[in-house]
């Protein structure tokens, strides 16, 4: 079993609270290394009182699954013998009512765009097998219930 921990901080300053017109800005600081600025969306917390240039905790799960699909596909092209010179994606969660009518991050698309060197390059079917077995394999993936498509560019 391994663990994982994350310290989240937030602080009221000198706002009254009790009127709902708090700051959602807070910090995640992982590893007691990295610190990073995070808030309620602005989707959900309008700015001032959260900030667009934080994470939100919702772009944090889309970034998550899209870097555990990543690393998993990186891993097993290596295996397989294949170079990887780059992979870029623009992954997009999608926020909406879910089977309860509850608001939840229920799909993800994942949009990698892949590029390889070498004299070994992956076939159409290469990189699907890839791709599926990644997914399969990927942490973040086995741990939600959201629903997680791959779309390569």
């Amino acid at each position: 079993m391994s663990e994982y921990h994350a310290r989240i901080t937030w602080n009221r300053g000198d706002s009254r609270f009790t009127d709902n017109r708090y700051s959602r800005v807070h910090e995640w600081q992982f590893d007691e290394g990295i610190v990073v600025a995070a808030s309620a969306s602005p989707h959900v917390v309008r700015p001032p009182l959260s900030s667009n240039a934080a994470v939100d905790p919702e772009e944090a799960l889309v970034a998550a699954l899209s870097s555990c699909h990543m690393l998993t596909f990186l891993y097993l092209a290596a295996k397989k013998g294949f170079c990887v010179d780059s992979y870029v994606d623009a992954a997009v969660g999608y926020m909406e009512k879910n089977s309860q009518g509850r608001f939840a991050i229920t799909r993800v698309t994942l949009r990698p765009d892949i590029r390889f060197s070498g004299d070994k390059l992956p076939t159409q079917a290469d990189l699907d097998a890839l791709h599926h077995t990644a997914h399969e394999d990927c942490y973040i993936a086995n741990s939600v219930r959201t629903e997680v498509a791959i779309e390569p560019v």
